[in-house]
Parts: structure tokens; sequence; C-alpha cells
């Protein structure tokens, strides 16, 4: 795909991309597709589906207590349960307000390691990475942002979320739905947004603006970008899935390039449609 060239032209060290269709096909890829990259926040859905693996070997229930009092491992994936950014305090009551919580994600991993009596990051592997041949795939710390990964085990987990196998497909169509519909609050990096709306571990873009997917990415595009100059997302409408990692910030320059690159892979696979 011509389209993923452009990630040449960031302004970042190192940049590699891939467009995977659903049908797991990959489309096209860019760059060093096996250099590991720090993934930041775009470890978040990677431990949210071990989350819904755990829900369905019976570890767990989305509604089960976990976190702040009244809250439950849903809203922890929902980013509702009203704890803080970065800080295991209660800004809110649970199911109340779109609080983007890296604690929440860290409460949640303890609470399946808890439940299944393995460590977090052995559980991930075992339930994510090994199934899936994501071989080069680590969490070296939280399961909020210390993921580490490369654009070809990423395109693995976003044929996964396209069509599963280790999940039933009804889990995934639950977590790429919104969760607590209506609610407002910030979009790191973009602002605040009305609404906000998360499914389970994974953004949903709707109606956002500004927003790091492009202009004609279709309101039920759900994936997740990292602090580190990372991204993730699937487009159910272009029947296509997009990764791109970097190994600079977020910042100006990715505010900028994103959108425009995500429009042009979107052009062209409405060019070349699947057969």
């Amino acid at each position: 795909m011509e389209s993923l060239s452009v990630v040449e032209s960031w302004p970042v060290p190192t940049a590699a991309a891939a467009v995977v269709r659903a049908d797991g096909t990959v489309a096209g890829a860019h760059g060093p597709v096996g250099h590991r990259f720090p993934l930041a926040s775009v470890t978040k859905p990677l431990a949210a589906y071990a989350a819904l693996v755990a829900y369905e070997e019976g570890a767990i229930e989305l509604d089960e207590p976990a976190g702040p009092e009244g809250s439950t491992v849903r809203h922890l994936l929902a980013h509702t349960s009203g704890l803080a950014f970065d800080e295991h305090r209660q800004m809110a009551p649970p199911g109340q307000r779109r609080l983007y919580s890296n604690a929440g994600f860290e409460v949640l991993g303890d609470h399946i390691a808890k439940a299944t009596g393995i460590p977090f990051a052995e559980y991930l592997h075992q339930a994510v990475f090994e199934p899936l041949g994501m071989t080069a795939t680590t969490l070296e710390g939280s399961p909020a942002k210390d993921g580490v990964s490369t654009v070809t085990d990423l395109v693995r987990f976003a044929a996964e979320l396209q069509a599963p196998r280790l999940l039933d497909i009804r889990t995934v169509a639950e977590a790429t739905s919104v969760v607590h519909p209506g609610l407002k609050g910030v979009l790191p990096g973009y602002g605040h947004q009305s609404p906000n709306d998360w499914g389970l571990g994974l953004e949903i873009r709707d109606g956002k603006s500004p927003h790091w997917t492009g202009a004609a990415s279709s309101p039920r595009t759900f994936g997740h970008f990292g602090q580190s100059g990372t991204f993730l997302w699937v487009d159910p409408d272009a029947r296509a899935a997009c990764v791109a990692l970097t190994d600079r910030a977020f910042g100006p320059w990715a505010v900028e390039a994103w959108p425009a690159f995500t429009d042009a892979v979107l052009a062209e696979l409405a060019a070349r449609p699947q057969v």
C-alpha cells in the first residue's frame, strides 16, 4: 500500500505500519515491522482482551466488585470507576463520569491476578500473546502502559479483533459497543469530548472531534493510541485495521500527521476493495 510509505515523512526516528483486512490478510506493511516499540497505552486493549478471556473462562465476572466501592470490572475497563488518572484515588462515584485512568487498569490487573492465581503479565502472555503467536510482545510493568511489541505482532491482534478466535464474537461485540452511554470526559491529547464514548478497554470514535483517526473513519471505528507515538484502529465499515508504531512521544506532530495518514489508508482501501 503506497499510503503506508507516508510514515517515512513523519518527524520520528523510527516508524513502521501495516494494514490487515477483516479476513486476516495483510494488505500492506512498511518500515521495520519486527522492531520492538514501547506501546504506552496501546497496552490497554491487550490487557482488556486478557480480562475478557478471564471472564469467558469464568475466573471473573464483568459486574463483580473491583476497585473503589461500587465499582466493577466493567467500570474499570470502561474508565468509569471514578479513579484518578495516575493515582489510586477516587475522583467521582462509579458510572457517573468518564475519567481515563491508568490506575484503573492497574487495579484490574491486580484483580485478575488474585482471581486466577497467576501474575497478570504471565496471564496476559498465556491468554493472548501465546495463542496468537505474538512472540515478540511482553508486558514489562503496568497493564495500563508498559507493553512492548512489534507491528507484526499487533497485526495478529488486529486480525483477532476483526475475526475472534480467542473470544466469542458476542463478547467482542460488547467490548466494542458503548458502555455507559452519554458520559462526558477528556480524551487525553484531544480535550473534552461530549460524549466521550468507550467500550471495554477500547475507545470508540463515534462523533468525536478532534480525534486521532481520520475524517473518513466510520463512527464504529475503535482502537487506542499511546503517548509513545503509537496507535491501532479497527474500522468495521472499511473491513480493515491499521497499526502504526513510532519511537517519538505523541505531540503536535501526531495530531497533524495521523488523521491525514488514516484518510489516505482508507482511500486506498476503498480503491482496492476486498474480493
